[in-house]
Order: C-alpha cells, then structure tokens, then sequence
C-alpha cells in the first residue's frame, strides 16, 4: 500500500531525531513517519505508535519489517496517552508527533462513508466502538444541532440551507450512504457553488466527521499530556489539516510559551512546497507547529 507522508522533510528538521532515542507517533496510520524515524534513531531507539482504528493496527500488526522488535504498536485514542505510556513502560521520550491528516486508507479503502466520491454507508467513526455515525446525525438530529456543527466544524457558509434540505429528504426517506447526502447538498446549495475550487460536499462530510470522532475536544484533550511525557528539551510536532486544528495548536503552544515550559520553534506554521503539493495533492492544507520542552 503506497502511502505518501505528509512534510516528511520537515517532521524529520524538528523533531530531529538521533541514535538510539525513543519517540511516540500518536496517530502512526500505515507508519509512513515512522519508518523515516526508524532510519534515524537506530539502533536502539523505539517508537511507540498509537493507532485508533482497529483495522489500520491489524494490518500494521501483521507488516512484519526490519523494525518490529522497535516498534511498539497500541490500538487506543491517543486521548490516553499519558495512560499507555505509563501501561508500555515507555520511557525517556525525545518527540511526540500527531499527523492529524485522515490517511488515504479511510477515503479508498475503509467503506465506512469518508469520501464523497463514492457511495458507502453514512459511518465516518475512526475507531469502531465510537456510538455516533453520520447516518445517526443526519438522521436524527434536529436542524439547529445539524446547522450548528456545519457551520463551526464545516465553516459552511450554506449551513442552514443544507440543514433545511437533510430534514426535508429524511421526512421522506431514511439517508443511508454518501450518494444520497451528496444529492441533497447540491440540491441545497447554489449553482456557482458547485463550481467551487474546492468540492461542494467538502465542508459537509468535514463537518459530520469532526463531530462522529470529537476531533477537536480529543486533540485539546492529548496536548497537555505531552509536556508530562517529553524529557527536557524534547520535541512536540503537530501536523493539522483545518483552521479549526491549527488554532489549538497554536493557542496551546502560545499559552505553554507564556507560562515558559516550552519554547515554539515555528513562528508560522510550515506548509508544504508547490512540489510536494503536485506529488501528494492531499497535503495541500497541512500546516506544522512544533514546539521544544523547556
């Protein structure tokens, strides 16, 4: 499986690993940042990767590489970091890295509804033993709670005209799969809208995916955790992918600054080059932070 990691270059510059260090991937994915670090902390040094769906960890668990006995593989949300560190014994850790990017696997492969350019049933949960679906929300919440998340999660400037267009279709029949949502979008939406730049169902599956895996609140929740577990002078990246990410991430490193348990080492986030952009057309919204524990 080909899978292109987004500002590898850059991840490798500031989270600077060396020989024999231990590091923690918190979103490890098909382990594309991993394998790089790898090559760079050898011999010795581990990477404990944390991966929340059960079907990515299966896979990962059964790649056997050159370095499996360095690697430490957790199926969890990286919401209990501090607990698995604790639970795995991990120790003396140099960086923590968190690509919060959506991996290529659940748009092509995963069938659980993340692209709108094919027609899967409306799930959109990372991690299987998430209760809330997409389908739940369309389905079942009312058009102020569905306009509201469009509106925050999705940036949606026709929020409420999609919100009024979900509870018209579902008086009539039940919104099963992401063909029958794209429909209603662009029947919500207007005509120049669909001739964006950027696809007119974007916003709306950002939105309901945000919400079904609580994104935002899980990431706030992991980046305190990370000054616990990082020894002195070491590295925190974090690559996000929406404005909505980076503001945490940001706000987080400003309010760490201030207090003078960390120094930001990015004064703007780093995005990718034009080139890197035509290789890997999905890394054109990443931005990365990266900070040092003072």
């Amino acid at each position: 499986m080909i899978h292109i990691p987004v500002l590898q270059k850059e991840v490798l510059e500031y989270l600077n690993p060396k020989l024999n260090e231990n590091f923690i991937d918190c979103t490890i994915g098909l382990g594309g940042h991993t394998i790089a670090i790898f090559e760079k902390n050898k011999p010795k040094g581990k990477v404990l990767g944390i991966e929340v769906d059960p079907e990515i960890y299966k896979e990962l668990k059964s790649e056997r590489t050159s370095f499996s006995n360095r690697l430490i593989l957790v199926n969890d949300s990286f919401t209990n970091l501090k607990k698995i560190v604790k639970q795995e014994k991990f120790s003396r850790v140099s960086g923590i890295l968190f690509d919060l990017g959506m991996s290529s696997w659940h748009l092509e492969k995963s069938e659980r509804g993340f692209s709108f350019l094919r027609n899967e049933p409306l799930d959109m949960r990372y991690s299987l033993k998430t209760p809330l679906t997409a389908e739940k929300i369309v389905n079942y919440w009312s058009k102020f709670e569905i306009e509201r998340i469009l509106k925050i999660y999705g940036e949606e400037r026709y929020a409420n005209q999609i919100a009024k267009e979900i509870i018209e279709a579902r008086r009539k029949k039940s919104i099963k799969t992401t063909s029958q949502l794209v429909r209603i979008i662009k029947r919500a939406v207007p005509k120049r809208y669909l001739r964006g730049r950027i696809h007119f169902a974007t916003r709306t599956f950002q939105a309901l995916r945000i919400t079904v895996n609580d994104e935002l609140n899980n990431l706030e929740e992991a980046l305190p955790q990370t000054l616990e577990i990082l020894k002195k002078e070491g590295r925190l990246v974090v690559i996000s992918f929406h404005s909505l990410e980076d503001k945490i991430v940001k706000n987080f490193l400003k309010t760490e600054t201030q207090k003078s348990l960390i120094k930001t080492l990015t004064k703007n986030p780093i995005t990718p080059t034009q080139e890197e952009i035509k290789i890997n057309p999905r890394s054109r919204s990443a931005k990365l932070r990266a900070a040092m524990k003072k």
